[in-house]
């Protein structure tokens, strides 16, 4: 959930980032920088489109938590570009994007100022203008947003302000439950977390009710987990419910998760579609949270997926979505 600080190692797995494939596309005429103008902007992404630019459908792909960037990249250990890799897939699968550098971040830094003064409906604004450019530069009726992880409820949110210009959602690893929730989940899943635990639950309960905490005395890893500065930031998030999000949405959604995910559950998906009788529930085997397939009970493996740009994206998953946008269009 950090941004521009550091994660201890020690609470690598309490991250949110609340992240057959096809090979790396070389026609650079396929591929653009675009920019989104809001206040204070602009937003910068990649636009990829098909070879021929032959795409009838498009997607916006909404990054997860923390200083991730437009490819899925970040400092605290995921440098694997997995949403580059489905970018690329999608365009082998006929499907434009664009993938995005969130406000305040990397080229979308403009005159943000604090990138931790930020709150999930500037995020959700932020999607919806993605959504209106997308639409622009490829000619569709309407555009998709495709939400990683945090990216997930950002895009439940967008989905809620509603807009002509949007298609539906398609959800990766989404959270089904308050974050908060899903936030002691992963701490308590972690026995390298057992010092920390006492103090991030506090944290977390104090959080929940609006409250911000005194984290002075916690242990060094809580510190940064709740540093002061992203306190307004969480208690937005852990405020925030998802299954109530998507119980009211009356648009396609496709909810994606991975059997092998340290991260979110497939619990939290099948709330999702509890909440949402109408939307797809796709249950990927092997697939962990940046959308790689591990092997099972292998925590080695999966952490090492992180940061191996090598390992292919979850097979079948890129051809998957696209099959799902081009159906429900």
């Amino acid at each position: 959930m950090k941004r521009h600080s550091s994660l201890s190692s020690i609470a690598l797995a309490a991250t949110i980032s609340f992240c057959i494939c096809s090979p790396v596309l070389g026609d650079e005429s396929l591929q653009r920088e675009v920019e989104a103008n809001v206040p204070n902007g602009p937003l910068r992404g990649t636009l990829l489109a098909p070879p021929g630019n032959a795409s009838n459908a498009s997607v916006v792909i909404v990054p997860g938590s923390g200083p991730t960037d437009r490819n899925g990249n970040n400092p605290l250990g995921a440098t694997s570009g997995y949403l580059q890799s489905l970018a690329e897939a999608l365009a082998g699968a006929g499907i434009a994007s664009i993938r995005i550098d969130k406000r305040g971040m990397f080229a979308s830094a403009g005159t943000f100022g604090d990138p931790n003064a930020v709150t999930f409906d500037d995020y959700a604004a932020d999607a919806l203008a993605w959504v209106a450019v997308a639409r622009k530069q490829t000619s569709a009726d309407c555009a998709w947003l495709v939400g990683h992880s945090e990216g997930a409820l950002v895009s439940l949110l967008a989905a809620a302000k509603s807009s002509d210009d949007l298609c539906g959602l398609v959800l990766l690893a989404a959270p089904g439950r308050k974050m908060g929730a899903v936030l002691r989940e992963q701490l308590r899943a972690n026995p390298h977390n057992q010092p920390l635990l006492a103090d991030a639950e506090a944290a977390i309960d104090g959080l929940e009710r609006g409250e911000h905490i005194d984290v002075s005395d916690f242990h060094p890893a809580a510190q940064q987990l709740f540093a002061p500065a992203l306190q307004d930031f969480l208690i937005d998030a852990f405020s925030r419910d998802p299954a109530a999000l998507i119980a009211g949405l009356n648009l396609p959604v496709l909810i994606v998760q991975g059997d092998n995910d340290l991260q979110v559950k497939t619990g939290d998906a099948e709330a999702l579609a509890r909440a949402q009788p109408e939307a797809e529930l796709l249950v990927m085997p092997g697939m962990n949270h940046v959308l790689k397939t591990t092997p099972p009970g292998d925590m080695q493996a999966n952490l090492a997926a992180y940061a191996d740009p090598s390992l292919p994206l979850a097979d079948g998953l890129a051809e998957l979505v696209a099959e799902f946008v081009r159906r429900k269009r």
